[in-house]
C-alpha cells in the first residue's frame, strides 16, 4: 500500500493514470467519470451544499462542487495532494491526517450536507470501514447522506471472480467494498452498480 510519501510522489501523475485505466474501462477505475459524475449531480441537488471529501486526492471531484457554490472540507494524508487541491480551492477547509485514524480534531466540530469518499476507503479494513462509517454518520446533518464511490461488489463471489480476471493487475493492498456484508451493519445501505467492477454506495 502507497503511504503518504508514495501518494507525494503519485501526485503530479494520478489524474493522467486515472483517466487511462477509465478510458479502457480496465481495473481498477472503470467507470470513474461515471461515479464521479453521478455523485456530482446528487449533490448538486441541494444548494450551497457543506460537503466533506475523505481522501480527496487532487480534488477532480471536490473542485467541482466547490465551483458550483459547495463548501468543501476535506482530509487527506499527502501534502503534495493538499497542495494541489488547495491551489484549485483556496477558499475550502483542508486538513492533512490519515482517516484510518478517523477525523482530524477541526473536522470533527462540524455537520455536512453530504461524506464523500471516492477510492479512498479502500484503504480501511472491513473492520475499519464499518468503524470508520459509524463515525461519519454521527457527522451528518438532517437528511445527509455518506456517498462513496470506488471498486465494490455486491458479494464475495462477485469481489473473486474480478480477482481472478485481474490476475496479476489485482491490487491486493486494497480492500473493497463487499455490499452484502456491510449490509449486517447497515441495513439502509443502497448501492448502484456502475461497472463490472465498481459503484456507489449510499448510506
Amino acid at each position: 500500500m502507497l503511504d503518504n510519501k508514495g501518494f507525494d510522489l503519485w501526485a503530479d501523475g494520478y489524474d493522467k493514470s486515472v483517466g487511462i485505466s477509465d478510458e479502457d474501462n480496465t481495473y481498477p477505475f472503470a467507470g470513474y467519470k461515471k461515479i464521479l459524475g453521478s455523485i456530482y449531480k446528487t449533490i448538486m441537488e441541494k444548494p450551497n451544499a457543506e460537503v466533506l471529501d475523505i481522501g480527496f486526492g487532487t480534488a477532480t471531484l471536490a473542485t467541482k462542487l466547490y465551483e458550483n457554490g459547495c463548501v468543501i472540507y476535506g482530509q487527506d494524508f499527502s501534502a503534495r495532494m493538499i497542495e494541489l487541491a488547495s491551489e484549485k480551492m483556496p477558499d475550502a477547509h483542508l486538513y492533512q491526517g490519515d482517516f484510518t485514524q478517523g477525523l482530524v480534531e477541526p473536522l470533527k466540530q462540524k455537520s455536512y450536507d453530504f461524506i464523500v469518499a471516492t477510492y479512498s476507503i479502500h484503504h480501511l479494513t472491513d473492520e475499519q470501514k464499518v468503524l470508520f462509517i459509524k463515525e461519519l454518520l454521527d457527522h451528518l446533518k438532517d437528511g445527509g447522506k455518506i456517498l462513496i464511490g470506488d471498486v465494490a461488489f455486491e458479494s464475495r463471489s462477485e469481489l473473486n471472480e474480478c480477482k481472478e480476471k485481474c490476475g496479476d493487475k489485482w491490487d491486493t493492498d486494497e480492500i473493497y467494498c463487499v455490499v452484502d456484508e456491510l449490509r449486517s451493519e447497515f441495513p439502509g445501505l443502497s448501492f448502484e452498480k456502475m461497472t463490472y467492477c465498481s459503484g456507489i454506495l449510499k448510506v
